[in-house]
């Protein structure tokens, strides 16, 4: 079965055009390795003062994740992630999450 890495993240309102953009411009280069099938952003309710986000990564195995967070594809993915404007609308760090797949349909 997969295994789905997510992030959440509470982006401040009316920093979520910039959010996104930051996402779209990237190189990910998450297709380059071994296990990786899909990636989405996902845009979620509103809070008190934020716009909830999520990154949501399949990929066939954990391990196959976990290789991602120690290859240069993942280093060149983040390496702008601690910039002002990403801080900036962001309030705190993700939140990370990750899941075995035990029933998968469809």
């Amino acid at each position: 079965m997969s295994f789905i890495a997510m992030n959440r993240f509470k982006v401040r309102l009316g920093s979520e055009t910039d959010f996104e953009t930051v996402w779209k411009s990237r190189q990910s280069r998450l297709n380059e390795l071994p296990g990786f099938r899909e990636f989405r952003l996902l845009k979620g309710p509103e809070g008190d003062g934020y716009r909830l986000y999520s990154s949501h990564v399949i990929w066939d195995r954990r391990e196959d994740f976990e290789a991602w967070t120690k290859s240069e594809q993942f280093r060149d993915a983040h390496k702008n992630a601690g910039n002002s404007n990403t801080q900036s609308a962001l309030m705190g760090p993700p939140q990370f999450e990750g899941f075995e797949t035990v029933l998968q349909e469809g």
